[in-house]
């Protein structure tokens, strides 16, 4: 499944990569226009999606560099996120934990 998944991104990663891009790109323009009335949920949502999908093709590139970027992002957006809904220390604690845990069965 992941192998078709994986061929499937490689094959049109032009294109993937510039829709997260455009998708980073919106999402900062909304914050940038909208201040402190933007939906910090959404944005930080769409903001951690563009990065699953920029880390994604940039591991399939075995581009480091990018994906520690990318992997960052995830990271600093399940932060504000949870953040945003207002979780409590250790469901944080809890939920990074749990991210970093996939984010190195991503790797091996």
């Amino acid at each position: 499944m992941i192998n078709k998944l994986n061929s499937f991104v490689f094959e049109y990663i032009r294109f993937i990569e510039m829709l997260g891009v455009l998708m980073r790109i919106f999402s900062f323009s909304l914050v940038s226009w909208m201040g402190p009335e933007s939906p910090f949920m959404f944005v930080w949502a769409f903001n951690t999606t563009d990065a699953v999908i920029l880390s994604w093709c940039s591991i399939l590139k075995k581009d480091s560099a990018y994906t520690l970027l990318n992997v960052f992002w995830i990271m600093v957006g399940v932060v504000g996120m949870l953040r945003a809904s207002h979780f409590s220390v250790i469901d944080v604690k809890t939920a990074l934990l749990h991210l970093i845990t996939q984010t190195l069965a991503l790797f091996s």
